[in-house]
């Protein structure tokens, strides 16, 4: 065994050691001295519950606002994700719009020109 796990070991088994010797040279009568541990005990066990249900409040206080901001997140990209998609949409347009202008001028010049080949249109 390691020497961390000795020394654990030796806490433990001096603490245990202490409790019983003072409980075995304790000045009250042992049913009171068991009502103190058995008193003492159930503090311990209401302090523990206590602060358990604190952590578990504290907990799902940061989840809820955890899961709030990211569905804030969420809605902020799909928000921007269509804005911008709005945006490709309208570039995309007009683009389509100048070339449809230039084919028809295309076609213009070469209905002029006399020109016998055939043009695809757009």
């Amino acid at each position: 065994m390691n020497n961390s796990g000795s020394t654990f070991l030796g806490v433990i088994a001096g603490t245990a050691l202490g409790a019983a010797m003072g409980i075995l040279f304790a000045p009250d009568k042992g049913s009171k001295t068991r009502k103190k541990i058995s008193k003492e005990a159930e503090n311990t066990k209401n302090k523990i519950a206590d602060q358990a249900s604190d952590i578990a409040d504290m907990v799902a206080k940061k989840v809820n606002i955890t899961k709030g901001t990211l569905e804030e997140q969420i809605e902020s990209i799909v928000a921007d994700g269509s804005h911008k998609t709005e945006d490709i949409m309208k570039a995309l347009e007009k683009k389509l719009e100048v070339l449809r202008t230039k084919n028809r001028h295309f076609n213009k010049e070469v209905k002029t020109n006399g020109s016998t080949k055939t043009t695809a249109t757009v």
